[in-house]
């Protein structure tokens, strides 16, 4: 029996589809993109449409980062509530990230379709499923909302629910139709694709080492050469590296594990998520549910896998599994990996602009397919015609995010006194 490998998925299923470059001399473009993820990849497309001279730079490869290692959930939304962001940010700035974010799965989809990437997309909605009678008032009060502002959401309960999610133990999920499921590395690596077709400039491997203004430019630095640029747009999110990014203060970093099995089979397996939605839960330390092109069960939730023992990421697997799909029997787990998230405390993502013709982004809190995608082009729009009404959000001040690695140490130590009460049944 094969043992449980530390090893992301989407990056063994995918393949790589054009040769690595790395920066090795001097150029020049109208914008600079600083991180080669789905928020810089979606900025350099549009830019790229509307004519600009467009160079990426990715400190490693495509993909590496959260973009690349998510459950790959096309969400719409924040993870919280609308009437919650309207409250927080005030109305009309609220209004307009809830109509930006709750269409931008659609977005997702259309350069999906535009540019044919393949990347197993399904958009058959997403499930968010209640574990107990508060998650339900929770999906109640979400649906509200929703379908207050025209979402196509609906409330399952009873067989639907059953049907829906492959369980009997979610005794209520909210379907949103406007979701769907990818592979994200496919989808990263497609967006990079795409970049190229269009005359954009990636390098790989060729970390940021400095940024300066030169003149009436930016000067962008890696060990090997140098960009000088009218714009910058610094996308690396969680990833941020280097004490010379401010946005790297202004978060702090979560992560999210995920356990893949063998491609199942059998009637069993068919019934999970049988209509092909991805799942997630209410918990407070939330999990996830979902399936992949070739049949493998993904289970994730947050905290770290990449520094624990594999037949404890295995209980852990056994455990969920065995709560929710028992008929499954004996499931073997092939693939475990971690991703990062940079979290926010009120779960809602900054944009700044340190100075003229210097944008960046922080604080997507788990929803970077969708919300990188939309961002992206917003950041985009802005450049292209200094406008701010292009934003969904105003930007705010850079302020440094006081005890931010002691918020990540506390939040790690729970999620693992979470999972390790999980493994004993002691909770679940």
């Amino acid at each position: 029996m094969a043992q449980l490998q530390q090893g992301c998925l989407w990056e063994q299923v995918t393949p790589r589809r054009s040769e690595t470059v790395v920066l090795a001399e001097r150029r020049s473009a109208d914008v600079c993109i600083i991180g080669g993820g789905i928020t810089g990849l979606a900025a350099a497309l549009h830019l790229l449409e509307q004519g600009k001279r467009v160079c990426v730079l990715e400190a490693h490869g495509v993909g590496h980062g959260g973009s690349g290692r998510n459950v790959g959930l096309v969400n719409a939304g924040t993870w919280i509530r609308p009437d919650d962001v309207e409250a927080a940010l005030g109305e009309q700035a609220g209004r307009r990230l809830n109509q930006l974010l709750g269409q931008a799965p659609t977005q997702v989809f259309a350069l999906i379709e535009r540019y044919g990437i393949d990347c197993q997309a399904r958009r058959t909605g997403t499930l968010h499923m209640a574990h107990n009678a508060a998650g339900v008032a929770d999906l109640e009060a979400r649906r509200e909302q929703w379908c207050r502002r025209g979402a196509d959401v609906e409330l399952l309960t009873g067989a639907a629910c059953a049907a829906y999610c492959g369980t009997a133990k979610i005794s209520a999920a909210l379907l949103d139709h406007r979701a769907g499921t990818i592979n994200p590395m496919a989808y990263t690596l497609g967006l990079a694709t795409a970049v190229q077709g269009l005359g954009g400039t990636l390098y790989q491997h060729s970390p940021v080492s400095g940024l300066r203004r030169q003149g009436g430019a930016w000067e962008v630095s890696t060990p090997g050469g140098a960009v000088l640029a009218d714009r910058v747009i610094l996308a690396t999110g969680a990833y941020t590296e280097g004490e010379w990014d401010q946005v790297r203060r202004n978060h702090f970093r979560g992560y999210y594990y995920q356990v893949a099995s063998q491609p199942l089979s059998g009637a069993a397996a068919a019934r999970i998520l049988e209509h092909g939605q991805g799942a997630w839960d209410t918990r407070t330390v939330l999990s996830s549910i979902r399936r992949d092109g070739e049949g493998r069960l993904l289970l994730g939730s947050l905290g770290r896998a990449d520094n624990k023992p594999a037949w404890l990421i295995s209980r852990w697997a056994d455990r969920i599994q065995g709560h929710y799909f028992p008929e499954l029997g004996r499931v073997q787990w092939q693939l475990h990996w971690t991703g990062c998230i940079d979290f926010t405390p009120d779960h809602l993502m900054r944009l700044f602009e340190p100075a003229p013709g210097l944008v960046a982004v922080t604080g997507y809190n788990g929803r970077g397919n969708t919300t990188g995608t939309a961002i992206g082009k917003a950041l985009a729009e802005f450049l292209l015609h200094d406008d701010p009404a292009r934003l969904p959000l105003p930007f705010s001040p850079m302020r440094r995010l006081v005890s931010a690695g002691l918020r990540s140490a506390c939040y790690e130590a729970g999620f693992s006194l979470y999972h390790a009460g999980q493994c004993l049944r002691v909770i679940l």
